[in-house]
């Protein structure tokens, strides 16, 4: 009976691990705080009849808990990085809904749950011809020429593949997005210059649209509506530090240049 207990203990640990691993994978590719804590209590709560199972999710932390045989059992994660891929998102959804409706393994989901997490995202190239295309008939959309939008696919090329290779340093978004919006607004600055533009502020605009957080910034409304008030405003302020370090690296590069010293 002790062995049997024991092992039940052994597979709800497991499970209990399954749910903070999904919940992980989903904060980290750019999901809200609550789809996160969802997931986690459905999967928690599918298996050996738990009745009690909390979760409570921060951009950068999980904390998970279950009730098992009078005994409560918790989990703590830290979420360190994150990113956007909506695709993962979609496959961990997917994942626990057949989970829950299933009588899967939990090793099994386990594995499967590590299979998502490898699967590769689009390469760098593909990312950066297609952003910034779409960076570039966002020039045409604020009234800029044909000149200016093959300008301004130029640059958000450009800015694209540098800030891809600073991310690799690990610094901060607010570095990233400073150094990433000034050297727009220093090669828009130059388009104009050698004649390959017309308008300079709509070309950079348009380059820098690629830097702007409009995921944080939804997924802050989106916390915050849901009454998950912490997570809201540690998005909310991620958001507005993005849109400050943009104004800031865009501001500097222009100030020294009406100053006439570009």
């Amino acid at each position: 009976m002790g062995l049997y207990q024991n092992n039940n203990r052994s597979e709800v640990k497991k499970l209990l691990l399954l749910a903070i691993l999904a919940g992980k994978t989903m904060l980290r590719n750019g999901a809200e705080t609550y789809r996160a804590e969802d997931t986690i209590e459905r999967i928690c709560k599918s298996r050996y009849n738990i009745k009690y199972a909390d979760a409570f999710a921060t951009p950068t932390g999980i904390f998970a808990s279950l009730e098992f045989d009078g005994e409560i059992i918790t989990y703590l994660i830290r979420v360190k990085s994150t990113k956007i891929d909506l695709n993962k998102i979609n496959l961990v959804n997917e994942f626990s809904r057949e989970f829950v409706n299933s009588t899967m393994p939990v090793d099994y989901g386990l594995s499967k749950l590590k299979n998502i997490n490898k699967i590769n995202n689009y390469n760098m190239v593909i990312k950066a011809l297609f952003g910034s295309l779409a960076c570039a008939f966002f020039c045409l959309l604020f009234g800029g020429s044909f000149l200016d939008f093959i300008s301004s696919y130029l640059v958000s090329l450009i800015v694209l593949f540098s800030v891809n290779k600073i991310d690799k340093y690990k610094m901060t978004f607010f570095i990233n997005n400073f150094i990433g919006a000034a050297l727009a607004s220093i090669l828009s600055i130059i388009s104009i210059k050698i004649g390959l533009g017309n308008n300079m502020d709509t070309i950079i605009i348009a380059s820098i649209m690629s830097l702007v957080p409009g995921v944080a910034i939804t997924n802050a409304m989106r916390d915050t509506i849901s009454g998950d008030f912490v997570s809201g405003l540690s998005r909310g302020m991620e958001a507005i530090f993005s849109a400050l370090a943009i104004a800031f690296g865009v501001g500097m590069v222009l100030n020294i240049y009406f100053k006439g010293l570009i």
